[in-house]
């Protein structure tokens, strides 16, 4: 019995009867970890390119080898199933839940709450562009604890026709980041604390707060 891949999705299919390439599957979420699945056996999958009817005309009667062969298609048949499927798997959006962890991994993207993995992994080549920002900080919070920051910093822009205008900002840079939750006692501030710190600019010294939504 050969490894494919069980659940919902869409695909060319591999199957003659309808068995056909299934892209779903059950697994790891992106970042989950622990989890594991995803590829699974596909009973009575059938081959689009069987052995048997490759074999010089000589076997084409012989029953063993008929029934050999048989054995091997639906050894192969899930594994090209899974390559007649191949951009599914490379689409976040139809991707298995398992392989769209590793998805997640190719691409940097940071660890996400349960259910915001696939927009996670659409969002990173975004994400990577506005790392460091506080726009970039706020969404990465968002997606991987499902609360919207309140972010203070340092920094600051302005344009001024004026010389001599006073700087924006602060002259003693810092970052502070509050999180409001029903639970703050509950909550996993050391990750949190742990995401802000791979995100934030390097020189920013920050605080990370996190408080009752009362």
């Amino acid at each position: 019995m050969g490894v494919g891949d069980r659940g919902a999705g869409g695909g060319s299919g591999e199957g003659g009867g309808g068995a056909g390439a299934e892209v779903g599957g059950e697994g790891a979420g992106a970042g989950g970890g622990g989890r594991t699945g995803g590829r699974a056996l596909v009973p009575g999958l059938v081959s689009r390119y069987p052995l048997g009817l490759q074999l010089p005309g000589v076997y084409a009667e012989d029953d063993f080898v008929q029934r050999f062969a048989a054995g091997l298609d639906e050894v192969l048949a899930p594994a090209l199933s899974t390559l007649d499927n191949l951009p599914a798997y490379l689409d976040p959006g139809l991707a298995p839940a398992d392989f769209v962890a590793l998805l997640a991994a190719w691409l940097g993207a940071e660890p996400a709450a349960d259910g915001a993995e696939r927009s996670a992994v659409s969002g990173a080549v975004r994400a990577h562009a506005v790392r460091g920002t506080r726009a970039g900080l706020a969404d990465e919070i968002r997606l991987a604890f499902g609360v919207v920051p309140d972010i203070t910093e340092s920094g600051g822009a302005l344009g001024s026709t004026t010389p001599g205008s006073p700087l924006p900002g602060s002259a003693v840079p810092h970052l502070t980041v509050r999180l409001r939750v029903p639970d703050p006692t509950a909550f996993d501030t050391r990750a949190l604390t742990a995401l802000v710190t791979r995100s934030r600019p390097a020189h920013l010294p920050v605080t990370v707060e996190v408080l009752g939504t009362d």
